[in-house]
């Protein structure tokens, strides 16, 4: 059975008027890499400050290893935290930089200079110890910033944002970096973020938040094939919500159904959908090629629109002739799902 790193109960947080954190209940997992994602002010920063020991909770509690460590400072909690500015010492070679809490701690100069070696090695920079911040990459010195908080060894690993201030390009590196990495020294780590790709990418588990509450909590598939709001629906990846009027009109049933549009099939031509498929006609108003998919805005006659990708994994793949056509969409049943 897991051991849970930790538990958080009732978790409530006010700043004036604004409720920021609602009674949130969450358990994480020993080793777990949880991902806290949301929009701007849904409250998973305050939760990470909360657990961090940076905001007092106005009313919940917070368990590390089943100790109840509410009303204990930051410094006497068995975590770190690495944020997105680094806040790496510019006067401190990176060596130094890393051995810099262990030094706090008063552990001896030849065990610093060994664990931080080690910790340099964990995240793929040796040979690294001489250098000053300046002379790094951005990639690098997040790297530098992830090795410092590792090499005190802390029960969990608390990320606040740790990729926003890199290009798309290293942003995209270091999610499987960082993953890798979270394998590899089997720390738990708490991720929070506002990008719906970097969660997927790296949880084994979202914990989705809006207006200061748990929306979805489940793994990255789960979040995403099976939303249990509209909301969550909306919020990670896109989906095509249809209100109950439209779902009474397409599906021939009430409720508010959404499906992806990666699993809505474009048929041109006079191509029949396949047999026990949804399957309805209207109008592609935008054809948007967009490399390895084109994407579809397809106007049906009740005035609902639809969001449609294809793979171009066809040797001709510009349909833009087809702006202005009529075309057939189809999907599988089985890929829509009721939200709340």
């Amino acid at each position: 059975m897991e051991s849970v790193a930790i538990r958080v109960r009732g978790l409530t947080r006010r700043f004036g008027d604004v409720l920021a954190v609602d009674g949130v209940d969450l358990d994480v997992m020993d080793g777990e890499f949880l991902t806290l994602l949301g929009p701007s002010g849904s409250g998973k920063t305050t939760v990470l400050r909360m657990i961090a020991g940076f905001e007092k909770p106005d009313s919940g509690t917070i368990e590390l290893d089943g100790v109840d460590v509410t009303q204990v400072p930051p410094y006497a909690r068995d975590v770190n935290t690495v944020f997105q500015d680094y806040a790496l010492f510019p006067h401190m070679t990176v060596q130094k930089n890393i051995e810099y809490g262990l030094k706090v701690k008063k552990v001896a100069k030849a065990e610093r200079a060994e664990r931080a070696e080690a910790a340099l090695a964990s995240v793929r920079l040796e040979g690294y110890g001489d250098r000053a911040p300046s002379q790094l990459s951005g990639g690098q010195r997040q790297r530098v910033a992830l090795a410092r908080a590792l090499v005190n060894r802390p029960r969990v690993l608390l990320l606040d944002e740790p990729l926003g201030a890199l290009d798309l390009k290293l942003r995209e590196q270091m999610q499987v970096e960082l993953k890798e990495i979270q394998r590899e020294v089997g720390i738990t780590f708490v991720f929070v973020t506002h990008d719906q790709d970097e969660a997927l990418t790296m949880s084994d588990r979202i914990a989705v938040f809006n207006e200061g509450r748990i929306a979805q909590l489940g793994t990255p598939a789960e979040i995403y094939e099976h939303p249990a709001t509209a909301f969550v629906a909306g919020f990670v990846g896109t989906s095509n919500v249809l209100d109950s009027a439209t779902s009474q009109e397409v599906l021939g049933r009430p409720g508010t159904w959404a499906v992806r549009p990666e699993k809505i099939r474009v048929w041109i031509d006079g191509q029949s959908a396949p047999g026990g498929h949804h399957s309805l006609t209207g109008t592609a108003r935008e054809v948007i090629y967009a490399g390895m998919s084109t994407r579809f805005v397809v106007d049906l006659p009740s005035g609902t629109s639809l969001l449609a990708v294809q793979q171009n994994s066809e040797a001709t793949s510009d349909l833009s002739h087809l702006r202005g056509q009529q075309v057939r969409l189809s999907w599988d049943p089985i890929h829509e799902y009721e939200v709340s």
